[in-house]
């Protein structure tokens, strides 16, 4: 595997590290690429949650810390110096097999240094139990991603709080909740990140690729949409029916939807579901349809699960019409 290399003592924002994760799988002719970067205090969010619904904005403007929308579905995260950023790029277009050799390569990679890491199956990886790393996966045309954290210190204040009320009580309980499902690493071992980052990057990798000025200054462009307001705000029209529900497996799907005279008129869904489809599909499939369950079956596409993962027909049935 290439280890992608960037020169630079400065730390970028992460809306430059997520679209260098896109050039590199866009435009470098590698089967597989893997790279680690950390940021200044940072909330990513998926790109079908309402930053509204999952980000404390106030907070996260009084306290500097910045907010971007990445490409991959899944849920809100916080991020900073303490922890580790890491992108897997590849050629795989499965998911579950690219899940599952990516968080392979990592536990083994953790493992080699003394951490006795376990995968759950999904898209986490585990430390007796407890998540100290969670992932995301996106995929391009011919290509697929998975990025996500691994966690060796954090501020767990900061991380509540950018995610929950700015309210003394509420944030103490969440970080005692929080901390009580996650681990660090520095919990399991006395090396320092720098030294696992080094020794995972040597685990995985055996060729590395300098990105050259010319390649920075692509990255830079395509940059350039991860920091646009519309991209990081997104489009959120007005619906006069909102119905949530959380799935197992699935994660939470929230429908948005505009109705007349029992035909739905328009229809968005949003959530922390792992998107690896196109949801245009998904909802110009339901548009026009009555909403009823003979109707809605018929319209449903056979293959929701290859637009959302482990979602099937009855599930998305009783979200629209319960």
């Amino acid at each position: 595997m290439v280890h992608i290399v960037l020169q630079e003592e400065k730390c970028r924002d992460l809306s430059f590290y997520l679209a260098m994760e896109e050039y590199v799988a866009r435009h470098l002719d590698v089967a597989d690429a893997f790279f680690i970067w950390q940021v200044q205090p940072s909330v990513i969010f998926g790109r079908n949650q309402l930053i509204e619904n999952e980000v404390n904005i106030p907070y996260c403007e009084q306290h500097h810390v910045k907010m971007f929308r990445r490409k991959s579905g899944g849920g809100c995260v916080y991020a900073d110096m303490s922890n580790m950023m890491l992108a897997y790029i590849t050629q795989s277009d499965s998911v579950n097999f690219t899940y599952h050799k990516y968080t392979t390569m990592v536990t083994h990679a953790l493992k080699r240094i003394g951490i006795p890491a376990t995968a759950n199956g999904r898209n986490d990886i585990l430390i007796d139990g407890k998540k100290v790393s969670g992932n995301a996966f996106y995929h391009l045309p011919g290509r697929s991603i998975v990025h996500g954290t691994m966690l060796y210190d954090t501020d767990m204040r900061n991380m509540v709080s950018c995610i929950t009320p700015d309210d003394d009580k509420l944030v103490s309980k969440g970080v005692k909740s929080v901390r009580q499902r996650i681990t660090l690493l520095k919990d399991h071992t006395n090396m320092s990140l720098e030294e696992i980052r080094d020794s995972i990057i040597d685990f995985l990798c055996d060729d590395e690729y300098v990105l050259t000025s010319s390649d920075i200054s692509r990255i830079e462009e395509i940059e350039k949409e991860y920091t646009s307001q519309k991209f990081i705000f997104g489009n959120n029209p007005k619906h006069s029916v909102i119905k949530k529900k959380r799935f197992d497996g699935v994660g939470t799907i929230e429908a948005r939807m505009e109705i007349k005279n029992d035909v739905i008129k328009d229809i968005d869904f949003k959530g922390d579901f792992f998107l690896v489809g196109d949801i245009g599909e998904l909802c110009n499939a339901i548009n026009g349809t009555h909403i009823d369950k003979d109707s809605l079956l018929a319209a449903l596409p056979d293959n929701l699960n290859e637009i959302i993962i482990n979602l099937n027909k009855n599930d998305l049935l009783t979200l629209i019409i319960d």
